[in-house]
């Protein structure tokens, strides 16, 4: 069994103040709330991508994807993938 959590948010770059928009994926056999998952992104308004993933996979486990474009460069950091 497997289910699959999608969000998007933003956060700003802590170097420029810049808005960058993220694309959240868990994937996971827990169930999760989604009002946990909002919380969780919220607590994020100024943080580097790879600080941002560490924690979210500390918190919820599974396998996450975030993805993000900052100053044209495609960011992906995977975390809970053997």
């Amino acid at each position: 069994m497997s289910n699959i959590y999608r969000h998007q948010f933003v956060s700003l770059c802590p170097n420029n103040e810049r808005p960058i928009v993220y694309e959240l994926t868990i994937e996971t056999e827990a169930v999760i709330q989604v009002e946990h998952t909002v919380t969780a992104v919220a607590l994020h308004k100024r943080a580097y991508h790879e600080a941002i993933a560490d924690e979210l996979h500390a918190r919820f486990d599974g396998r996450q994807t975030i993805r993000a474009r900052h100053h044209g460069v495609d960011i992906e950091t995977r975390r809970g993938f053997a």
